[in-house]
């Protein structure tokens, strides 16, 4: 069993920090279910981060644009519906206090049902 020392990882990503960061992510996702891209040999998920990194067998920046992905929070739902509420706002609507109590009691009704 070859030992991985941080040397033969360092020349892949120069950066020690980054290295430590891209590895735990890549130990996480082996723990999550990945599959390992070396042989395990009876080693924790972290030596094994590593060791793919030394052996090239995960691309580094694949590798980080997976972490970048994993900490981005993309809502385009929210987005649609800021957009389709502001159409809302916008057209010109002729609403009478009739319809707009009727809803309002409408409304009101459908949560005391949910309630039971």
């Amino acid at each position: 069993m070859a030992r991985v020392t941080v040397e033969d990882c360092i020349e892949r990503v120069p950066n020690r920090f980054a290295l430590v960061i891209l590895a735990s992510h890549r130990a996480r996702a082996i723990s999550a279910g990945g599959a390992p891209l070396v042989d395990r040999d009876n080693d924790k998920d972290p030596v094994v981060a590593l060791r793919e990194i030394a052996d090239r067998a995960v691309g580094v920046d694949d590798l980080r644009d997976s972490f970048i992905t994993s900490l981005q929070e993309v809502k385009p739902t929210a987005d649609a519906d800021e957009k389709a509420d502001l159409l809302a706002l916008q057209a010109p609507v002729a609403v009478t206090e009739d319809q707009v109590l009727a809803a309002l009691q409408a409304e009101q009704q459908a949560q005391r049902e949910d309630r039971f």
